[in-house]
Order: structure tokens, then C-alpha cells, then sequence
């Protein structure tokens, strides 16, 4: 396996850390974060870029790159700044059910859209009361000619109310679980509940209620009946990125608390020369620098289409824990500044806390590094 990054990739990361330096202003930041909005200036200049769907092919407005490169640029951004990385990069959410599963013509007219910033993309896989359950399916798609009806209400919606269109999972009945791509605009669906969370406050969370909602019948991303397979596989290529967005996190934590303790003084020394400080920092550099390591062999992996779930979770495991470990420890080191929004890893670990929840919690994660350690048990 080959350790160095390549020129381009160099390059990539180069780029998205001057972009990052540039853009991702810290008084808008703070104001954001407080309002749950996200300035849409600094999506449509990452658009511009070509940030966004850097993974997808050029026929569809994307990059034509790898996850590798997706992964080093969101690590960048988080990086700078956690709430604005992960907006940035969740702005194209559930648009691989798409690139994936959609027909030519539903890719053509949609993902261009998300590549280009001219829209954001939804996710609405989830059910209220039902967790991470997603077998547990009520909202259902009925088939009137060439049209699909759908009625139901989704839960934990990513992205609901920006998004310009979403990925609806429901019984397409007779055959089963379908994902069926939905406009926002489209009559019967309605956006209610916006919820107040404690991280991720950027990336809108909310319902979306479906009465009678008609789409083509073209519209229906793969096979009726395979729509499950399909999440779970997406859940595997998100679970990548949300590793990368916390190894991101837990790099601008470290790196807020390192320059904390150089200038920070107790007792006429720098808080960074005593021994306690410094074995703290090696523990949360150690920390880093594993996650950072399964997230990139998970990403190269997948780029070498090697299936590998159980690395996978253990790539989100590892660097979910040291976003939160080490945002954690960034605000002990600070003392009475960490809790202070000013000094930004008490924001760190917000959004830490909120990627350990995303794309299935711990216990969820466990299950599949155990089923690829054990195997089948006969």
C-alpha cells in the first residue's frame, strides 16, 4: 500500500485548505451556527470550484475524482471550521442514490444541479418512532398509471426545507422497499417540524409529511423491492465521508488547543511545557492520526472496490471517538474559554457529538466490525 498522497491529491488538499482559510469567516460562522442557516455564497464559490461531487463523473458536472480526494478535502474544511465543513459537504446528501441508481435521464436533469450549486439534495430514509429501523416502513408508494403515489411522513430528514429534491424510501407496494426521487415543489409534501439540535446546527434536520404526492413513475431510483440494499450500500460511501468530516474535527480542535497552550501562561510558564499538557497532547495527536488512517484506507478501498463494511465502520468508530475525545480534552485545556462559543471547540465538540449519531450510532457500528471479525457462525 502506498502512503504518499500523490501530486494531485497534494494538490486537492492544498486547495481546499486555502479555500477553507479564505472563505469560512468566524464572526458569519458563530452568527450561522446561532441562526441554523448556511451562507449560500460559500456553497456556490465550492460549486465553482468543483467541491462538490468532486467524486461523480464529468458527465454529470462532478469531478471525475475519487473518495479519496473527497475525504481530503472535507478534513480540510471541518479543519477551519466543523459546522460550515459539514454543511458544505452534506449539501449533496443522498445524491449517490442517484449517481448510483437513477437512469441517465434522472441523473442528467438532477445531479448537474447539486454539482453546480445550484441546489442542495435530501435524504428521507427514516420513519417517526422507528430509530435506525429501517424495515419498519409506513409511507407507501402506489402505482396510478405512470405515476407513483406516495403518502407517509419521514423523520430526520437531511437537508429538509433547502433541499431541491430528496430520496424517499417507502413500500412500493406490491414489490417492497424503493427509493423514489422527490422535488421539493412537488403538490402534497410539506416541511414541518424543523428541529433545534445541539450539533450539525447548519444542516437542516426536519419531518417532511406526504399526502398524495404524484411523481413519474420514472422517477424510481433502481429495482422496487431493493431499496433497502441500496441505503445500506449508500450508508457505507456516507459513513467514509462522516469519518473524514470528523477526523477534520478533531484536527481543529487539536490544533486550537495547541496554539492555546503556547501562549497561555500559569505560574510564570507556558501551560505548554509541563509534562501533564504535553503527554494530553500526544494522546489527542495519537488519536487523530489513527482515525485519520483507517478514513483514508476505507476511502482508497472504496475507490479500489474493495468491500470492506466492517473497515468501514471502524474507520467512523475510530475517528468519531477522537472528534469527541479530543474536542473534549481541546476544552479542559482552555479551562473557562473552552465553554465559550468565542474560542470555538466547545462547537468542535458539538458537532462531534452529532457525527457519533450520524449514519447509524456506535452500537450499530459495533454489530458490523463483529459480523466481519466472527463471520458466520454456523
Amino acid at each position: 500500500m502506498e502512503f504518499q498522497l500523490t501530486k494531485s491529491q497534494k494538490g486537492i488538499q492544498k486547495a481546499a485548505r486555502e479555500f477553507a482559510k479564505g472563505e469560512f469567516d468566524k464572526d458569519l460562522a458563530l452568527e450561522m451556527e446561532k441562526q441554523q442557516t448556511f451562507p449560500e455564497e460559500i456553497r456556490q464559490k465550492a460549486a465553482d470550484l468543483g467541491f462538490l461531487g468532486m467524486h461523480w463523473s464529468e458527465a454529470y458536472e462532478g469531478g471525475g475524482l475519487g473518495m479519496l480526494e473527497n475525504v481530503l478535502a472535507a478534513e480540510e474544511f471541518c479543519k477551519k471550521d466543523s459546522s460550515i465543513g459539514i454543511a458544505l459537504m452534506l449539501s449533496c446528501f443522498a445524491s449517490e442514490c442517484l449517481l448510483h441508481y437513477g437512469s441517465d435521464d434522472l441523473k442528467k436533469e438532477f445531479l448537474p444541479r447539486v454539482a453546480i450549486g445550484e441546489t442542495v439534495s435530501g435524504a428521507a430514509f427514516f420513519e417517526p418512532g422507528q430509530g435506525y429501523d429501517l424495515t419498519a416502513l409506513e409511507t407507501t408508494a402506489i402505482r396510478d398509471d405512470d405515476l407513483w403515489v406516495i403518502n407517509g411522513r419521514k423523520s430526520g430528514v437531511i437537508n429538509g426545507g433547502a433541499a431541491g429534491f430528496y430520496s424517499v424510501l417507502c413500500k412500493v407496494e406490491p414489490q417492497g422497499p424503493g427509493i423514489l426521487l422527490v422535488e421539493a415543489n412537488q403538490d402534497g409534501l410539506a416541511v414541518v417540524e424543523a428541529q433545534d439540535k445541539l450539533g450539525m446546527r447548519m444542516v437542516p434536520t426536519t419531518d417532511l409529511d406526504l399526502q398524495d404526492v404524484r411523481v413519474p413513475a420514472s422517477h424510481l431510483m433502481g429495482k422496487p423491492g431493493k431499496g433497502l440494499s441500496q441505503v445500506q450500500a449508500l450508508g457505507d460511501q456516507n459513513r467514509i465521508l462522516v469519518a473524514a468530516l470528523a477526523t477534520g474535527t478533531a484536527r481543529g480542535a487539536f490544533a486550537r488547543a495547541l496554539d492555546y497552550v503556547k501562549q497561555r501562561e500559569q505560574f510564570g510558564k507556558k501551560i505548554g511545557k509541563f509534562q501533564v499538557t504535553q503527554h494530553k497532547l500526544a494522546e489527542m495527536a495519537l488519536a487523530i492520526e489513527q482515525a485519520a488512517l483507517m478514513t483514508y484506507r476505507a476511502a482508497w478501498q472504496f475507490d479500489a472496490r474493495i468491500k470492506d463494511q466492517a473497515g468501514i465502520a471502524m474507520a467512523k468508530l475510530s475517528a468519531c471517538r477522537a472528534a469527541l475525545e479530543v474536542s473534549s480534552e481541546a476544552i479542559q485545556l482552555l479551562g473557562g474559554y473552552g465553554y465559550m462559543t468565542e474560542y470555538e471547540v466547545e462547537r468542535c465538540y458539538r458537532d462531534a457529538k452529532a457525527l457519533t449519531l450520524f449514519e447509524d450510532n456506535p452500537m450499530g457500528l459495533k454489530d458490523l466490525v463483529a459480523t466481519g471479525v466472527m463471520g458466520r457462525i454456523r
